[in-house]
This record gives C-alpha cells, structure tokens and sequence, in this order.
C-alpha cells in the first residue's frame, strides 16, 4: 500500500526539533524517530522525572541521539512562554511539533481559568507556536506541525460558552478543541504567505492510537484499549502523519495528513479530509482573534 511511513522520514543531521509531549505515546516516537535520522530533539514535557526517563530510554536504543529536555506545561501560559524562550536560545529551530493533548478529562482549568481542553489543546498550542515563529522563520526550511484528530468532524464551537462555566460535558469540549486545532492551521497558514514568511504551517492526525491520551475515558474502554494497538494503531504508526507533516519534502504548506486505512483511522500516512466546519474561515479569523486576546500573544499581527 503507498503511503508515508517512518522508513520515508529523510535524514535531519544539522536540524533541531522540538516536540511537545514527547515523554510517551505519539510524541515519543516522534521523539525516536527524529533522533535516529540525526535531529537534535528537544522533549517539551510537563512531567521532568518522566521526560528525563524517557530521554534515557530513547539513548538506551541510540546512545548517540542528541535530546534535550525543556520544561512546559501547556495549562499555564507563563510555562509557555518560558519552554519557548528556551527553545529560542537553541542555535537554530527547524521543527515545532504540537503533539501534546488532553483528552475528555474532568471539568479542570487552566492557570488562567480556561476550561483545560480549549486551554492546552488549542490555546497552549496558538501562543508556543506564535512565540516561535520569529525564531523559526530564521531556518530554512522550517515547519510547524499542528494535531488534530478525526473527533474535529463532530466539533462545534461555543462561542456563547467558550470555557464551559454554564456547562461541561468532555466529548464534545475535547471535539470543538480538535476543530480549533484545523481551525488554527487554517489562519496560520493564510497569515503565514501573506507575510511571505518562511515556515510552512502543516497538520496532521494519528488514526485511532493505542495511547495514554485514554486515561480519562470510562473504565470499560480503558480496559480493552491495549487492544487497539493490534486492531488499528500502535503508538509508532500514530506518529506517521506528524512525521510526515514534518519532514517530507512533497509536504505542501497548509496540508493536512493522516491514515489511509479504515475511514482514517489506521495505516501508512497520506492526505486527510476535513470537516467544512475546519476550513471556514470566518470562524478560523475569529478564533484566531479571541486567541490573541486571551493570550497576549500575536502571531503575525500585521498579515491579518
């Protein structure tokens, strides 16, 4: 079957990458992968002691992979700011890789009171990228990676009730988080050629994956999701379509990536369908502009 797997991914020697939520799952396979081609990778993970042991994971299995560990919470914005200040002192950045997520967890909120879902998942993701891009936008060749999930095809936004204080129910808050997420790409990209700055703004989806983003769901599922490695994916091919918006070279800026077997969500990496919701770009403007204001942060200001 064609399709991008991570035998395609194409030497990185020279390139730095960062990688949110890169301490398991997706994000740690993304993490293995780019350090085995020869990328500096650099772990931005909530957890230290966690991000630490998966760094020495990753150089049990290549003693000469190049990782290092920066700190970052995506429910606190002062965190982000700080993860890309240390990104940024980095000789170069070549890669930003948005993997990290919650999924359905219980009304919880941010350190500035968001509901968490709109918080880490699209919020956290919207200021770490913005403060990157002028330090992107120094490296040939740079891309920002952005995850989205097949759940965006059932998401709406609130817009009346956007951190849920008259109401919370978790799947459709984490759907509407995943439409912000395609949403985002959408205005990035059509900012980012405006400005003709560049760095290609890409996105992707993993399928259906056998990982820990599950912790949240009902007992029932948690127990029978160790299966789903076997029936659709691993962790390993979950990361092929971030691999793929990351580094291969036919990937065309504001594309969207994905698996190619069962409705999407298993198998070798290829084009992805989006929801019509994910491509208007009235909301995407809109989002876009609520999102600079909750976050102090503003992308591109002057190629809106």
């Amino acid at each position: 079957m064609a399709g991008f797997t991570e035998t395609d991914v194409p030497a990185q020697t020279g390139r730095t990458a960062l990688v949110t939520g890169a301490n398991t799952g997706i994000g740690y396979e993304i993490a293995r992968v780019l350090a085995a081609r020869g990328a500096r990778v650099l772990l931005a993970c909530r957890d230290e002691t966690k991000a630490r042991a998966a760094i020495a994971g990753l150089k049990a299995q290549n003693p000469a992979a190049d990782l290092g560990f920066v700190p970052l919470d995506q429910a606190d914005l002062a965190s982000v700011r700080r993860a890309a200040e240390l990104a940024a002192a980095e000789p170069r950045l070549d890669l930003l890789i948005n993997n990290a997520g919650v999924m359905v967890p219980p009304l919880t909120r941010t350190a500035q009171g968001h509901e968490s879902q709109f918080g880490v998942n699209h919020l956290g993701t919207f200021a770490l990228t913005g403060l990157l891009l002028g330090k992107l936008a120094r490296t040939s060749g740079a891309r920002v990676v952005i995850t989205s999930s097949l759940a965006h095809k059932q998401g709406r936004i609130d817009w009346d009730d956007i951190d849920a204080h008259r109401g919370y129910s978790p799947n459709p808050r984490y759907y509407a988080s995943k439409l912000m997420n395609l949403l985002h790409l959408q205005e990035l990209d059509r900012r980012l050629r405006a400005a003709g700055m560049p760095v290609a703004a890409i996105g992707c989806h993993p399928g259906i994956a056998a990982t820990e983003l599950i912790r949240h769901a009902p007992a029932p599922l948690r127990a029978i999701w160790p299966l789903v490695g076997w029936v659709l994916n691993t962790p390993a091919m979950g990361a092929w379509p971030a691999l793929q918006a990351a580094t291969d070279a036919s990937a065309a800026p504001g594309a969207y990536y994905g698996p190619q077997s069962l409705g999407g969500a298993r198998g070798r990496s290829g084009p992805a369908d989006r929801s019509s919701a994910a491509q208007d770009a009235a909301q995407a403007r809109r989002l876009w502009e609520l999102s600079v204001e909750l976050t102090g942060v503003d992308p591109l200001p002057a190629a809106g």
